[in-house]
């Protein structure tokens, strides 16, 4: 009845393309290139990139990390489900404490939400992890703040890209403000979300995976998607 493209190589060399062609990537290095690009797929917005910031040395950390097997942490279960594991180079660890034992009530006694509580559960695992934040601004919050007063270890990267109204956007500005040297990637503004921060986390695995072309993509794009493609 409808008259609309079905292949899928196609749809994704279209898909890619049109980014290519309409997005600003000009001021993104090389190496984050298609990440960026990546960033924009997941979101169907080009205009997105004038929103995108990374630290430095956002690639090497990702790709340290992510081979030598360290967790994901993820503060909520849509971005652990994002997650396309296969891409994982050492069978990563994809860690969400949200729903934890105990994790409600330490929340009402930290007068905080459970996503903010649920990082308390991070301590053994943070030592040079991926965070990956999509949801919660208050768990970006709360992880800068135990990073600050050291009450965490180092991880080795902070995807911060949680979304809404209340105090996203200034979480991610807190995020730029103060990781430090800790590199991080974020968008600015009131845009995020889990779906385009476990996009970021598969953009980075594919980087530090074998079999990747120069682009940061693989050889069979139709099969590279599938859980975040179109």
């Amino acid at each position: 009845m409808f008259d609309y493209l079905r292949d899928p190589q196609e749809i994704y060399r279209q898909s890619f393309a049109t980014i290519e062609a309409e997005a600003d990537l000009a001021r993104f290095p090389e190496e984050l290139r298609p990440v960026a690009v990546r960033i924009i797929h997941a979101c169907g917005m080009v205009e997105i990139s004038d929103k995108i910031a990374f630290g430095e040395n956002v690639a090497p950390a990702a790709i340290g990390a992510l081979q030598k097997g360290k967790p994901i942490l993820c503060d909520a279960e849509m971005v652990r489900q994002g997650i396309i594991s296969r891409l994982l180079p050492a069978d990563n660890p994809i860690i969400c404490t949200l729903n934890a034992d105990g994790n409600a009530e330490r929340a009402g006694k930290l007068g905080t939400t459970r996503s903010a509580a649920a990082i308390e559960d991070w301590a053994d695992h943070i030592d040079g992890a991926i965070i990956a934040i999509g949801n919660a601004p208050t768990a970006l919050f709360h992880l800068l703040e135990a990073l600050i007063s050291n009450r965490l270890a180092k991880p080795a990267l902070i995807i911060g890209m949680p979304v809404g109204f209340v105090g996203a956007e200034e979480s991610k500005e807190a995020l730029i403000a103060h990781a430090g040297d800790i590199p991080f990637a974020t968008l600015r503004g009131r845009f995020g979300g889990s779906a385009v921060t476990a996009a970021t986390l598969n953009a980075l695995a594919r980087l530090a995976a074998p079999g990747q072309t120069p682009d940061g993509t693989t050889a069979n794009p139709s099969g590279a998607d599938k859980g975040d493609g179109k």
